[in-house]
């Protein structure tokens, strides 16, 4: 399995959640160039609701 990783060449966002009692983990890189990791389940699903309101997914519906 290649690195799931985003990056600015591949941006976008990973979550990681190995097992149930493990904390959640996640980076996110959009390609207007901002980036943020979060550890921790309640700060991992902040920054999703973020990155999928003011980057990646939310930059293509402004253009429209």
């Amino acid at each position: 399995m290649s690195d799931l990783t985003p990056t600015q060449d591949r941006p976008g966002l990973h979550v990681s959640k190995p097992s149930p009692s493990a904390p959640a983990t996640a980076t996110a890189v959009c390609h207007c160039g901002a980036t943020a990791t979060a550890t921790g389940d309640n700060q991992v699903r902040a920054l999703v609701e973020g990155y999928t309101a003011n980057h990646g997914p939310a930059h293509t519906k402004q253009g429209r």
